[in-house]
Order: C-alpha cells, then structure tokens, then sequence
C-alpha cells in the first residue's frame, strides 16, 4: 500500500499532545495505522511534546482541565491506550484497528443508510455525543459529491476505492486534512465503491441552493 497523502505537522504535535477532540483523535489514530510515514512522525511529535513539557515552567491550569483529568482516569486503560497509541494495521481486517471496536473488523459488514443517490451513510458513535462528527461514507463509482466547503477543519480518510479532487487522487491509507478555506468536489474513480471515515468540526457547505436545501437531509 503506497500512501500519497498525510497528515499535517501541525494535526500531528495536536494528536501528541492531545488537543483533538474524539473524532480527530479516532481518524488520526485509523491513518497511522495505515501510514508508517506517519506513525514515525508522532513518535516524534511525542518526544519534542515531552521535551518541552520537561523543559516548561508551572503553568496555571485551564477552566475544566481538572474534570478533563478525572473523564480520563474513568476510562478503561486498554481505551485510553488505544486512542492515543500509534497502531498498525491487523492483517486479518480490512479496518483499521483503532477504529475496530467502532464499527467492527470489517468494512463489508457495516450497516448504511441512503441519504442521496449513490452515497450512503453510518454514523458513529463517540463516548460524548459532543463535539466534532464521526461517519463512514460509502460513495458509488462515477459519483461526484457536489463542490462544497468546510465549515471548520475535516479529516477524510480513505478506507477502500479511490477518488479525486483539486488535490489530486486519494486511495487506500491516504487522507485529507483540509480547513475551513477548502472547497472541493470529490469524484469516485474506477468500478469500487468509495469508502471514508470522516471526521468534522461542523457541516459541510455545499454550494448552489439546490445542494444547500437538500444538505439538512444528507447530514454531512
């Protein structure tokens, strides 16, 4: 598996330190597990993190840091780990393993629901229903989601298919760290399904009133 595209530097020291919220998290986790580029590179940002740390004078706590603390010391340490930990990818699964105990060892047995022609849908469930969004998209070969942007930052990670953009051609392992500024209009390449885990600050803004009208509905 050849990985094309990767994270951002700036994504990555957030993912070190622990800045993302769960559904950044949970993405960044899935491309590492693909990526050893990228793995590499957030054991290096976990190292200057905690250099600097060490180096770093007492600061003042921020507002909710200590109920922060005592959300993570509730959690069950495997969890925890498997959040934050870089991973590889299981070879016996087509899914990546931070995101296993999610939506299950296989992509094949997710459950979709329709929410436009030619692309469908599966939330996912986060231990806070706050915050950023978490979905899989399944996206029919030949369609091209309409030109949009981007209300806050988005992760879409290529799980299977390929599909392309302004940006060039996202397969397998590759992702796509874009900001509010972006605007884009995928197209799905090839005779396979396009399948991507995405994560989202906020909705997506698709352009012309038509798509806008019906964005409500589609959920993305």
């Amino acid at each position: 598996m050849t990985i094309g595209h990767h994270l951002d530097n700036a994504t990555l020291l957030q993912y070190a330190s622990g800045e993302l919220d769960e559904a950044f998290i949970i993405v960044v986790a899935a491309h590492i597990a693909m990526c050893d580029a990228c793995r590499q590179a957030a054991h290096g940002a976990e190292e200057i993190g905690g250099g600097l740390l060490a180096d770093s004078d007492t600061a003042d706590l921020s507002a909710g840091a200590f109920e922060q603390l005592m959300q993570k010391l509730d959690q069950d340490p495997s969890e925890q780990a498997s959040a934050t930990r870089p991973q590889k990818m299981d070879a016996a699964s087509d899914v990546p393993a931070p995101l296993v105990r999610h939506i299950g060892p296989r992509l094949d047995a997710i459950r979709w629901k329709t929410v436009a022609p030619g692309v469908r849908k599966h939330d996912i469930k986060k231990a806070s229903p706050a915050g950023s969004s978490l979905y899989l998209l399944h996206i029919a070969p030949g369609m091209a989601v309409p030109e949009h942007g981007h209300g806050g930052a988005e992760l879409t990670l290529v799980l299977s298919g390929t599909y392309s953009d302004a940006f060039g051609a996202f397969s397998r392992g590759d992702i796509a760290d874009l900001d509010e500024y972006v605007e884009h209009q995928p197209f799905v390449e090839g005779e396979i399904p396009c399948i991507c885990l995405v994560a989202t600050e906020a909705p997506t803004r698709f352009k012309g009133i038509i798509n806008r009208l019906f964005q409500p509905f589609i959920g993305i």
